[in-house]
């Protein structure tokens, strides 16, 4: 009751500018103001790109009353003269969790959580909607005197915790009102993320993946809920339907999650305002393609302090890329006409954001644009354009005070105004004491020059060129300055102050090192001057972005090419087998013509004679260029996609490129019984991943059986399955659930469009969906497999429900079984000869591909390992040792037989008319260990070069280097570093256990 009360109060009241006229005044006499206030003769910025000289802002009870060269200003109006000042609107910050306190963090436990823990609202504790900035908003003086310093007057908050997390308030930072004056709009916005709460255990969603699933099923059953109606009362779903107007600020983080979560609005039909990273400039175009708004971090990373060279060894070039890279984001970004504004929120201390601010303008940001992501775009991203983020009638009196032009460096904001209310951060009739003098104390003489902003002055004294320790503290016209006369380690000071006076001869009193007093002076030689705006303009060195923007990155993306490989030993994987001295001839992407003598027209002769030529490895079985490989939250994840997680910058790809393979499955791992949907994809380093991912895929997805998904390796725990029965039993139960689930769809979609209207739909459920396109013949399922008594169950579950198994993964019991399988029709991916790793493997042999292969199973070798993929010619040469296969068959292992398992065999997997080019030229026979995959080709295009690759070794050592003078300089120059770090890669696994946090 307590809260009804509370919220009703706010709803009431909370959009008042002012507190009610009617309201009894019991603390003190009222000092409402209702008089003009006019500053004069100031430059005033009234929006960015209306600029007035001399011009006259005229305020009154908190808002604007005028602007212009020719305002009329009215009887009894307080004048403050601001000649020679500037006038900016003040800061909007719509990323923050200002004054909202932070929710208990709870921990996992041993025992995972399943169900939620609230009563009445949705099934999963990381969706609420339904929670409200209001609720548990409490403002914060002190830091919003951080925000004020910092130029900002208006914040959006929010409960930084969940998935879904409810609606912001936006609160002006009025440090002489209360609640009622300060916040403008209660629910001011939605706001998402791909982190889970901090304060549930609820185990789903474990990975990035799961929660991008989990968004995607908010969204329909909502859509549902509001359509068709529940049994239940679910005031999550309905806080979400309310919602559904306000503007949705998704926090992304960085590039590729910005990604994600638009490929999400644009399959909902909504818009997304996306908080980045600041990254977005590595893959600008794609970032631009979204046509989303964004919200951009001023947090750009301090240069590392590279004195060691053995920890400087620990950083990738990547890292260092970013720390030169990182200031032209937003230049980059407003070249590409995307729409952002800017934000604190990454930044540990608020008084670092206007030195960023200005940095951004010297790489390349427009000082206009700038200006318009500080103020006119972040209202109009809230809905608030025609009341905030400029200087006009009727807007909020919501401005700076500032000594010249913002963007400056050493220019000083003075005064901070909200809602017409002052905040003072530097006393406007402070002495400008800044410039270059002559130092003399007790018969010494020193160079002093005093720079920086008038709020934070900065000292550097120097004698005969030597740089002595220095500090200066200036308020209220008293200059405190401390040197150390010793040099560096000296520890005693030399204590000196003063006050300003009319003149520009600073003088004083001070005390000396060992205790006798003194008293100096400083003689100014230099006044201070703004930096030359020609001199300003020029932007500090910055390399070039890669594709991708890392080692071994392309300068230029390559395109495809013209070729013909002549005298080639060719081993087509086809019935034409391995055929000598032979031409390929490459155009648009397909292999055109293969024959002898080929004329080459336009294309690009590559010598081949003494070489091979084969098509391109195929790995069934991988895990590498993922973000996330298991949704272990629940006995089935259907729903979840590793299409969403496909990390296009993993330098596995690349690798794998140099070991010939050009087409991957990624699969998701064995957490569960029932998995994640796989990507199809070839390795096109450089691309983006949609551009990676296969067009018109065949649908698979992962299943799992044995230790891993009874959970017999993964510690305590309390979830079903805990046997192999029970195993069977979840595809038992998903497949007939599943069964229904389809069959009541096919009743509905059968209706007539008016029967329709008068019968609720079913609800749309993702993994159902998936599952019943297993029943339909629609999706394949690849399972990881051990034991001959689990691959039999298996088979039998999906004869029962009338389908086949597509791929048995793994499968080193194989051998026992390998009639059977050829009699289901299934085909069988294993590991060359590896055994005895865990229990259920003991009984596996070296054999196990060759006896599949000779009962008719079509088979293929895998990888499951990031090492072993770049090697798989090799592990195909183990079947010739082991088995008797003849080199021609064991090379189709990875070539045309995983294609066949895959559903890609028209296209690739093996050299024919007609084909895409995807190829690998070796230096010697592809299944020796001293063959070097020469060229790796895809669709025509090569991805990988051998002799490029060492060329490209030596540029990213020369660019090392020259980051590291950078960076040293840098230093030297007294800017802020950091120590060495190494940024383990982790290597995916069918077991890798991944929580997001």
């Amino acid at each position: 009751m307590k809260l009804k009360f509370f919220l009703l109060a706010w709803l009431c009241f909370g959009l008042s500018l002012h507190s009610q006229e009617y309201f009894p005044k019991n603390d003190g006499i009222s000092n409402e103001r209702n008089s003009h206030t006019a500053f004069t003769g100031a430059t005033i910025h009234v929006s960015p790109n209306e600029v007035l000289e001399n011009a006259t802002l005229l305020i009154k009870n908190g808002k604007v009353v005028a602007v212009g060269s020719n305002i009329a200003i009215p009887e009894n109006s307080v004048q403050i003269n601001l000649e020679g000042k500037h006038i900016y609107p003040s800061f909007i910050d719509l990323y923050s969790d200002f004054g909202v306190a932070e929710p208990k963090r709870v921990g996992r436990g041993n025992n995972p959580q399943y169900d939620a823990s609230r009563e009445g609202y949705y099934w999963n504790d990381h969706i609420m909607p339904d929670q409200k900035a209001l609720k548990d908003f409490a403002y914060d003086s002190k830091a919003a005197a951080d925000y004020l310093k910092a130029g900002f007057g208006v914040l959006n908050t929010h409960k930084a915790d969940g998935v879904m997390r409810g609606t912001s308030l936006l609160v002006a930072l009025n440090n002489q009102g209360d609640n009622n004056d300060r916040i403008i709009r209660q629910d001011a916005a939605q706001h998402m993320s791909f982190s889970r709460s901090i304060a549930s255990a609820q185990s789903y969603p474990s990975s990035l993946m799961g929660t991008m699933a989990l968004i995607r099923q908010v969204y329909h059953d909502a859509k549902w809920y509001k359509n068709e109606g529940a049994e239940q009362t679910d005031l999550a779903l309905e806080a979400f339907n309310a919602n559904r107007n306000l503007p949705v600020i998704f926090e992304a983080g960085n590039k590729q999650n910005a990604l994600r979560a638009d490929k999400i609005a644009d399959e909902f039909g909504v818009k997304y305002i996306l908080k980045g990273g600041g990254d977005e400039f590595e893959n600008a175009d794609a970032i631009a393609a979204t046509n989303a708004s964004f919200i951009i971090p001023l947090d750009f990373p301090a240069a590392y302090d590279v004195s060691d060279p053995y920890q400087t060894s620990r950083i990738s070039l990547a890292d260092m890329r970013m720390w030169n890279q990182a200031p032209q984001n937003p230049a980059v970004l407003a070249s590409k006409g995307v729409e952002f504004s800017f934000t604190a929120a990454d930044l540990k201390k608020k008084n670092e954001f206007l030195p960023n601010l200005r940095k951004a303008v010297t790489y390349g940001l427009d000082k206009e644009q700038a200006l318009a992501a500080l103020t006119s775009i972040p209202a109009q991203q809230i809905g608030m354009g025609s009341s905030l983020g400029m200087l006009k009638s009727g807007y909020h009196a919501n401005f700076l005070v500032t000594s010249g032009d913002l963007f400056e460096e050493g220019s000083t904001i003075f005064e901070n105004w909200v809602q017409g209310e002052r905040y003072t951060i530097t006393d406007m009739n402070i002495k400008d004491i800044r410039g270059d003098y002559k130092l003399n104390v007790a018969g010494n003489s020193y160079d002093l020059k005093i720079s920086g902003e008038l709020s934070k002055l900065k000292s550097e004294i120097t004698k005969d060129s030597a740089k002595i320790a220095s500090k200066i503290d200036y308020k209220n016209n008293w200059v405190n300055l401390f040197y150390t006369p010793g040099g560096e380690g000296d520890t005693e000071f030399v204590r000196l102050n003063a006050q300003t006076g009319k003149d520009n001869t600073l003088k004083g009193s001070g005390v000396l090192t060992d205790g006798s007093a003194v008293n100096w002076t400083a003689t100014l030689e230099k006044a201070f001057e703004p930096k030359d705006k020609k001199e300003d303009s020029k932007t500090p060195e910055v390399l070039p972005v890669s594709y991708p923007n890392m080692a071994y990155g392309f300068a230029q993306k390559p395109k495809q090419e013209e070729v013909l490989f002549k005298n080639a030993t060719v081993w087509t994987s086809e019935e034409a087998g391995i055929l000598e001295n032979t031409d390929v001839l490459v155009r648009n992407g397909k292999i055109a013509a293969i024959g002898k003598d080929l004329s080459a027209g336009n294309a690009t002769v590559i010598d081949a004679t003494g070489k091979h030529l084969t098509a391109g490895i195929i790995d069934e079985h991988s895990h590498i260029a993922a973000a996330s490989i298991n949704e272990g939250g629940h006995n089935s994840s259907a729903e979840v996609q590793i299409e969403d997680v496909v990390d296009p910058e993993d330098i596995d790809i690349y690798r794998n490129l140099s070991g010939g393979v050009t087409t991957i499955q990624i699969l998701h791992g064995s957490a569960n019984p029932i998995g994640g949907r796989s990507a199809l994809i070839k390795l096109k380093w450089g691309e983006d991943a949609n551009e990676m991912i296969l067009d018109n895929s065949p649908k698979f997805i992962k299943f799992a059986l044995g230790e891993n998904v009874k959970q017999s390796n993964w510690g305590s725990t309390v979830r079903f399955p805990q046997t192999r029965m029970g195993v069977e039993q979840v595809f038992t139960d998903y497949f007939q659930r599943a069964k229904e689930y389809d069959e009541q769809w096919k009743a509905y979609n059968a209706l007539s469009k008016r029967q329709k209207e008068r019968t609720t739909a079913p609800r749309y459920d993702q993994e159902m969906e998936t599952i019943a396109e297993i029943l339909n013949g629609e999706r394949f399922i690849s399972c990881h497999s051990y034991v001959q008594s689990e691959i039999n169950m298996l088979m039998k579950v999906a004869e029962k429900f009338d389908f086949r198994i597509n791929t048995f993964t793994h499968i080193l019991e194989g051998y026992k079984v390998a009639d059977k399988m050829a009699e289901h029709g299934v085909g069988g991916s294993t590991f060359s000869d590896w055994w005895a790793y865990k229990f259920e493997v003991n009984d596996a042999i070296p054999y196990n591909a060759a006896i599949m292969h000779n009962q008719g199973v079509t088979v293929a070798i895998n990888s499951d390992d990031a090492e072993m993929s770049r090697r798989l010619n090799q592990e195909a040469a183990k079947t010739v040792k082991y088995g008797g296969m003849s080199e021609e068959e064991a090379w189709k292992f990875v070539t045309i037989n995983p294609a066949k398992l895959l559903h890609i065999d028209d296209r690739t997997g093996s050299i024919k008319e007609g084909k895409d080019a995807d190829l690998v030229l070796w230096s010697d026979h592809p299944m020796s260990v001293y063959a070097v995959a020469e060229k790796t080709m895809i669709e025509g295009v090569t991805y990988y070069d051998y002799e490029q690759m060492q060329e490209m070794h030596e540029v990213n050592q020369q660019e090392r280097n020259k980051l590291i003078n950078m960076m040293l300089s840098a230093k030297n120059n007294g800017m802020k570093t950091k120590a060495p770090e190494m940024k383990e890669k982790i290597h995916l696994h069918c077991d890798s256990e991944i929580y997001q946090k």
